[in-house]
C-alpha cells in the first residue's frame, strides 16, 4: 500500500511537471495554444505586467531586491559594505526598466497611428538602436534593426515602427523570435503587402563568457509576403536597410 501510494505521488508530479512544460513552451514562443488552437493576434495580445498598479510594481521591486541580497552574498559579497548598500535595490529598478516592455501592447503603442495612403512605394525605416536581455542568461544583447514595408492602402506613423521594436527588445528575448515578432505585429496593424526585418546584434552571453569572440556578431532576417516571393523587392530592401558597422 505504501509502494502505491509512493506510485501514485510520483505519477502527480510528473503530470504536473509535463503541464508546467508545456505552458513555459507555449509562452509566445510557438503558433499554438496548449489547447491546440493558433495563439491570437499581437493586437490582442495582453502584456505581463499591463495591468501593475503602482503597489504591484512596488511588491516586485521589494521582492526582486531580497534576491538580488542573496545573490551578493551567493558570490562571497557583503551586501552590508558601503558600495553595496543600495546596490540590491538599484539592480531590481533596473530589472524592471530592462524589460518594460512586459507593461505594453501593441494595440497600445500603435493606437491611431496607422493612416489611409494611396502609397505603393517601399517604406524603409533603418538601424533602430536596441537593447534586449538574452533569456538563457540575463545579460545584454544590443545592435540594430532595420524594418521595411510595401504598404497597402495604409502605412503606420514612423515613430510607431521604432516603438514596436522597442516593446518587444524590452523583453527576456532571443534574437530569432524578436526579429519575427516585429515583422508579424507589422503585418497584423497595416495589412501590408510585404513585411522585411533585419536584426544585427552583439551578445554578451557569447562576449563576456563561453565562446568569447569579441568581434562576433548575429545577424536575423525575416521576410514576409512580397519579400519573401519576389527576388527584385528583397533585394532593394537588402540594400536601403543594409547595416553600417556598429
Amino acid at each position: 500500500m505504501e509502494s502505491s501510494k509512493e506510485d501514485t505521488e510520483q505519477d502527480d508530479s510528473v503530470r504536473s511537471m509535463k503541464s508546467s512544460t508545456i505552458l513555459l513552451e507555449n509562452n509566445g514562443d510557438t503558433d499554438q495554444n496548449t489547447n491546440g488552437h493558433r495563439k491570437q493576434n499581437v493586437l490582442d495580445e495582453k502584456a505581463l505586467r499591463e495591468d501593475d498598479t503602482t503597489l504591484i510594481r512596488d511588491q516586485r521591486v521589494k521582492k526582486m531586491t531580497e534576491s538580488y541580497q542573496v545573490i551578493l552574498e551567493s558570490i562571497g559579497e557583503d551586501p552590508s559594505r558601503q558600495g553595496l548598500l543600495k546596490t540590491p535595490k538599484r539592480a531590481a529598478e533596473a530589472l524592471v526598466f530592462f524589460t518594460k516592455g512586459y507593461e505594453q501592447c501593441i494595440r497600445d503603442v500603435v493606437s491611431d497611428a496607422v493612416f489611409d495612403e494611396d502609397c505603393e512605394n517601399m517604406v524603409v525605416v533603418k538601424e533602430i538602436d536596441i537593447y534586449s536581455l538574452c533569456e538563457h542568461h540575463m545579460v545584454p544583447f544590443f545592435g540594430k534593426v532595420s524594418v521595411g514595408y510595401l504598404p497597402d492602402k495604409r502605412v503606420l506613423g514612423l515613430s510607431k515602427i521604432a516603438r514596436i521594436v522597442e516593446v518587444f527588445s524590452r523583453r527576456l528575448q532571443v534574437q530569432e523570435r524578436l526579429t519575427r515578432q516585429i515583422a508579424e505585429a507589422i503585418v497584423e496593424v497595416i495589412k501590408p503587402r510585404g513585411v522585411a526585418v533585419i536584426v544585427e546584434c552583439l551578445h554578451m552571453c557569447m562576449i563576456m563568457r563561453g565562446a568569447q569572440k569579441v568581434n562576433s556578431r548575429t545577424t536575423t532576417s525575416a521576410m514576409l509576403g512580397v519579400f519573401r516571393e519576389d527576388p527584385k523587392s528583397r533585394e532593394e530592401f537588402l540594400s536601403l536597410g543594409r547595416i553600417n558597422p556598429f
